[in-house]
């Protein structure tokens, strides 16, 4: 099913009862962000403010479901979407010839079906409306968390084009409002906007950007997914939408945007003009960006439809809206790893707590020794692959969105002295734990079922039970306590997760492996240094937290053959010293939750919602270091 704008997608939300319309005003300032935490966070319906203070109502939460994201994609679910993506490789795969052709082909197979963009001419319904003398005030834009630089639009449909190949790229960054004229553009370097603003800059011109905000909902999945630079995002749009995407050209510069979009803002960006300080921002990271230099965006125009309305998005601590496009990547794009790739991949799966790059699950079919470390190597090479930080491969029946399941497997098929391939490489520009800006460490763990020629010169019980009992010695509780500020023996698994309080003692990382070193803890297997201030039983957080905080290469060491630690605290409380600013968490004041706890009964959404913002206060570091100065 395919949408006519977001009121389209509206309507249907309603008619499905998967809506709450809000009457009362809520602030675009923090206000709209706390109510939508506590709305996602507890598996909630999409909201829509009516009364934002400006022009222009707020859709947000429009893909946190199974049912909504299926629904944005014009499906009954996301299986069937791969389904078709299968159908499609399958036919792409048995067409003959060498991969780079069969790749090719693609948009000759989908001209086939239809579903290629098309330019229409005169104004779209997007440019219903047309205002030259621009505003972006009049833009409901919200600012999420108390330490962002300023207000952000985060569902930005960014329209670029290289200026020699003439090839379109419509991606998803960031954008910081300036002032009533200008913005700024957080492309990142790894990002095709920046590649074409870098071959603007050689070519000495100025460089046209176009922003659709809203249309149909597929539009947005498309700007995220991890397509190649070759192919248009409108071809996946359309295909997944069963119709062609209809584009039409902007007003004030040559680039074409979605026909039905709800508001564009066109513009430029200049190479020739210096950049401008963005951020910080509350990041899907769960982690405040730090502030960087970044290219000036130039208003020239604001068009919209008669009835628009403004997207929206909150991301922070996970799990967050985003976690549900990752979900449909997860399903659409299995078919095009396995053909690109890897044959033998099975499935994969990119856990909530990983925020998308710092943990990824592969489950392949094994035939021949050696594959799982083959996999890895491969797919720490690929695309938007490459910014993995943890790579797990596991084979056999596991079911790898069942994270016992997956430990268990990894415990009973590793052997931590040759199945644990560290490695560096390039990683997200938001990874804060590395010592180097995108840059750090890796680890692809091999925890597929050993082949009988795998098995030589392996540990004794790297196969086999391996799993403590449910009771902790009491004896081992006592040596282990000697150094942690408390602790939580994992039920039924060889891990021990110690808090350690780095603020009083910097040395409390390394004595407390001093400590392990010496007692060497019989039945472990894994021993993880978090910071005390972790509620050591909610495990979800200390996933996130151990994967955001740590870097593999630095902060993971084997104590014995039989067991390792893992450093998943604050580095910069360790008494060596960090060279980058380490960032705080991201949560809302307490000013802000206190007003939304007060309008809660007027905004008719349902039983009252504890601020998540309440549990994850005890995350943060005392001082205004996420605050960053323009140098």
């Amino acid at each position: 099913m395919a949408y006519s704008g977001l009121a389209s997608y509206i309507n249907r939300l309603e008619e499905l009862g998967d809506m709450h319309r809000i009457k009362t005003f809520a602030d675009p300032v923090l206000e709209i962000a706390e109510i939508t935490d506590r709305i996602t966070k507890n598996g909630g319906k999409a909201l829509f403010f009516e009364n934002t203070g400006t022009r222009f109502p707020l859709l947000i939460n429009a893909f946190a479901s199974d049912k909504r994201i299926a629904m944005a994609l014009g499906r009954k679910d996301l299986d069937e979407a791969a389904e078709d993506i299968v159908s499609l490789f399958e036919t792409l795969s048995n067409s003959g010839g060498n991969f780079l052709k069969k790749i090719s082909s693609v948009t000759d197979l989908i001209r086939i079906t239809g579903y290629l963009p098309v330019r229409v001419r005169g104004n779209g319904a997007c440019q219903k409306i047309i205002i030259k003398d621009t505003d972006l005030s009049i833009l409901p834009v919200l600012k999420c968390w108390p330490f962002d630089g300023g207000r952000f639009i985060t569902l930005p449909m960014v329209h670029t084009v290289h200026p020699l190949t003439g090839k379109t790229n419509v991606g998803m960054y960031r954008m910081q409002i300036l002032d009533k004229k200008t913005a700024a553009m957080h492309w990142q370097l790894h990002k095709t906007g920046a590649n074409h603003f870098d071959a603007w800059k050689k070519a000495g011109k100025r460089m046209p950007v176009s922003v659709g905000l809203g249309g149909d909902p597929v539009y947005t999945y498309a700007a995220t997914a991890p397509l190649p630079e070759n192919i248009d995002e409108y071809i996946l749009a359309g295909f997944l939408r069963k119709k062609k995407v209809k584009l039409v050209r902007c007003i004030t510069n040559d680039l074409y945007v979605p026909y039905d979009a709800d508001i564009v803002i066109e513009g430029y960006v200049d190479p020739e003009e210096e950049p401008v300080w963005e951020g910080p921002f509350g990041d899907h990271t769960g982690f405040y960006s730090l502030a960087d230099w970044y290219p000036r965006f130039h208003v020239t125009c604001i068009t919209h439809s008669e009835k628009a309305v403004y997207p929206a998005t909150v991301v922070g601590i996970p799990p967050m809206e985003d976690a549900w496009l990752t979900k449909a990547t997860e399903k659409i794009f299995l078919a095009p790893l396995k053909l690109a790739l890897q044959s033998e991949i099975e499935d994969f799966h990119m856990p909530d707590a990983g925020v998308a790059h710092n943990l990824v699950i592969v489950k392949i079919k094994k035939s021949y020794p050696g594959q799982g470390k083959k996999v890895i190597s491969s797919l720490f090479g690929a695309g938007q692959m490459m910014f993995t930080k943890y790579l797990v491969v596991v084979s056999g029946e596991t079911n790898i969105r069942n994270y016992r399941e997956v430990a268990e497997h990894i415990f009973e098929n590793t052997d931590f002295r040759s199945d644990l391939l560290f490695n560096s490489g390039p990683l997200d520009v938001l990874d804060h734990a590395s010592d180097t800006f995108s840059l750090g460490g890796k680890l692809g763990v091999d925890a597929s079922v050993k082949l009988k020629d795998e098995l030589s010169g392996r540990n004794n019980d790297s196969n086999g039970e391996i799993m403590i009992s449910e009771e902790v010695p009491e004896s081992l509780r006592i040596k282990m306590s000697e150094k942690c500020t408390n602790q939580h023996f994992v039920s039924g698994l060889p891990v021990m997760v110690a808090g350690v309080n780095q603020e009083s003692n910097s040395s409390a990382v390394d004595d407390l492996k001093k400590e392990i070193r010496e007692i060497n803890p019989e039945g472990l297997k894994l021993i993880i240094a978090v910071d005390h201030t972790l509620d050591l039983s909610d495990l979800f957080t200390a996933a996130w937290l151990i994967l955001g905080n740590s870097d593999p290469r630095r902060d993971i060491e084997l104590i014995s053959d039989n067991l390792l630690f893992l450093d998943g605290t604050i580095k910069a409380f360790h008494n060596y010293g960090f060279p980058r600013r380490w960032p705080n968490v991201v949560v809302s004041s307490e000013e802000t939750v206190n007003a939304v706890d007060r309008k809660w009964e007027s905004l008719n959404i349902g039983p009252f919602l504890v601020s998540p913002s309440c549990k994850n206060r005890r995350l943060r570091r005392d001082g205004n270091d996420e605050v960053s100065v323009n140098p």
